[in-house]
């Protein structure tokens, strides 16, 4: 397999060979299409993460009203121990 590779994207693999990291130009794409793929994998598993927690929230049941004031009051209530 031939892949043409910008000028830049060439330099820095060739970068990659001369510092010592890789021990060739093959190994440094193996290398990308490694990192690649487990940043797909990765972003899947977020969304599936994400997906999840939408299904929860939509079985939860109606949304209630709240008051951003009301909230902290109960917070600073609880820090203090005092309830109504």
């Amino acid at each position: 397999m031939n892949v043409n590779l910008t000028p830049q994207l060439e330099e820095m693999v060739r970068q990659k060979v001369r510092s010592g990291m890789y021990s060739s130009a093959s190994e440094v794409v193996r290398e990308a299409l490694r990192l690649m793929q487990e940043k797909e994998s990765c972003q899947g598993i977020r969304i599936d993460q994400i997906r999840q927690e939408i299904r929860e929230g939509i079985e939860s049941g109606e949304p209630s009203p709240w008051n951003a004031d009301e909230i902290k009051l109960k917070i600073r209530e609880n820090r203090t121990g005092k309830h109504h």
